[in-house]
């Protein structure tokens, strides 16, 4: 199983960005899949989870500005962020496990990871 994340980049404050993360050896469409990320000096944090039905948890400060869709066809989850602010500047990860998404989730309940991409929002 592969995860391979991909969009991230340099962006002024007020920009928004689209994350990627494309998958191999797994399905998107029976798998949960979910974002974090890890700013410099702190532990990773969830961003969202979003199950094969839809339902989707974000976590409360990234409710209203960012955006987890997937588009099955291409195996691939995205996570639309907006309005970003520069405490948005992290290394964002996609996970993937095969439960559906109750609440956000937790690092361990990951089986699989992406290697990460950097986002950093310029004030």
């Amino acid at each position: 199983v592969q995860l391979q994340a991909s969009g991230g980049g340099l962006v002024q404050a007020g920009g928004s960005l689209r994350l990627s993360c494309a998958a191999s050896g797994l399905r998107f469409d029976s798998h949960a899949a979910g974002w974090f990320r890890q700013a410099p000096g702190k532990e990773r944090e969830g961003v969202g989870c979003t199950s094969n039905d839809g339902s989707t948890y974000y976590a409360d400060s990234m409710k209203g500005r960012f955006t987890i869709s997937r588009d099955n066809a291409k195996n691939t989850v995205y996570l639309q962020m907006n309005n970003l602010k520069p405490e948005d500047t992290a290394v964002y990860y996609c996970a993937a496990d095969s439960f559906h998404c109750t609440v956000v989730h937790d690092t361990g309940d990951y089986a699989y990871w992406g290697q990460g991409t950097l986002v950093t929002v310029s004030s």
